[in-house]
């Protein structure tokens, strides 16, 4: 055999390395391409990255709701469903009606009388999604489609329809979406506004509103301040008896539907006639209405509902009430329904103002009550709906009603 020159070996030989050099270089790509492909979420999953895994992972943050659970959430929430009584009331309160992505069966019916002014001032709610019926009645499968990333849920505390820890748990267990429970409160003690204000800082906290959430707490109080700064020196022997009556309660009511701790007589020291009937809603014999003769009576025109002008037509037509000093001195006063859906506290604080100026006129003289009712919904809801509401119902809202 011919033997090779030595130049032609060593071009051999070179050739060779060149192809070995070829083939370790061209897999060395291939991997590195490989450990930077992104994921679906066009993160990189190389060394010094974050996966989605990793993601899904994060601690987020653990909070203390109000039935005492430790609830982890997401950080920056923006995407919400409001479950219970009251529950998107709040939200609209704290300004993050647009973190809404679905609401209950009552939220979206539709009815001639809306006695909900913060649907009223947002009337794009009624078109969301459904997450179930109303009163926190909740459909799972149904929040999981729309797929919030936390859900708030509103309880009555006290009442036989109010959630309760564990059922917040088997909620969130169902959907794996974290559930964040809060008692409504009310203004009507110490105790119960505690409850609403720390309530309010719990959702605040949730969808990154807590000044706002301050701030609605502290209108709250210097409104509370204002009403009792103007009424507090009247002598008691000049203070007035007021009866209210038609007041609503799951419905509409006649004049025997009352409330013995009634906010707006409370917030202005005005005598209530059926002060000890208890502290919640009540109904009352008419006898004891007659008893009791207040000097005025004021009538919660959500009683229209019922048809036959409701307390007004009782009033009207009844002998015996017709007797009442109130009725015959035409000192009846038709004030704004705020019992729809749990409290509209914003038409409960704008009653208060108008209670005040037909009471006690001096200590209103600065006081146009329409005005700072609007004023009032402004604040809470964005928009001066006032008109809208009282509307709705014949337009009897602060005025003196006609008998």
């Amino acid at each position: 055999m011919k033997m090779l020159s030595s130049n032609k070996l060593c071009k051999i030989m070179l050739i060779g390395l060149l192809i070995v050099f070829l083939i370790a270089t061209s897999g060395c790509t291939s991997k590195s391409t490989s450990s930077e492909e992104t994921n679906d979420e066009g993160l990189a999953n190389s060394t010094g990255n974050v996966s989605t895994e990793e993601i899904a992972e994060s601690p987020g943050i653990t909070m203390t709701e109000g039935l005492g659970r430790n609830v982890t959430i997401p950080e920056n929430v923006t995407r919400v469903v409001c479950s219970g009584a009251g529950c998107l009331r709040y939200l609209v309160y704290l300004q993050a009606q647009d973190y809404v992505v679905g609401v209950d069966s009552l939220e979206k019916t539709k009815s001639e009388i809306e006695g909900r002014p913060y649907v009223l001032a947002n009337p794009q709610l009624k078109d969301y999604p459904l997450i179930g019926e109303a009163r926190g009645k909740d459909d799972p499968e149904k929040i999981i489609e729309i797929n919030p990333q936390v859900i708030l849920k509103t309880s009555m505390i006290g009442q036989s329809s109010a959630p309760t820890a564990t059922e917040a748990d088997t909620l969130q267990s169902k959907t794996g979406i974290p559930v964040v429970s809060l008692p409504y409160g009310s203004l009507s003690n110490e105790k119960s506004r505690a409850e609403m204000y720390s309530s309010l800082r719990i959702m605040g906290k949730v969808v990154g509103k807590q000044q706002r959430a301050e701030e609605i707490i502290n209108y709250i109080n210097a409104t509370m301040q204002d009403l009792e700064n103007r009424t507090a020196d009247i002598p008691e022997s000049e203070r007035k008896t007021a009866y209210v009556g038609g007041v609503s309660m799951a419905g509409a009511h006649g004049i025997i539907s009352t409330e013995p701790a009634y906010p707006p007589f409370l917030w202005v020291n005005a005598k209530n006639v059926a002060a000890g009937m208890g502290t919640d809603h009540a109904d009352i014999a008419k006898e004891a209405l007659v008893d009791w003769d207040p000097e005025y009576i004021f009538i919660d025109i959500g009683t229209l509902q019922m048809g036959n002008e409701g307390a007004i037509g009782e009033l009207k037509n009844d002998t015996a009430l017709k007797g009442l000093s109130a009725v015959k001195n035409g000192k009846v006063y038709g004030v704004i329904p705020y019992n729809f859906y749990s409290t509209n506290y914003e038409s409960a604080l704008a009653n208060a103002y108008y209670v005040g100026k037909v009471l006690y006129p001096d200590q209103f003289k600065d006081i146009d009550p329409e005005a700072k009712a609007n004023e009032i919904y402004t604040f809470f809801l964005g928009k001066p709906v006032f008109s809208d509401l009282n509307e709705q119902y014949n337009n009897l809202g602060f005025k003196q009603i006609p008998l």
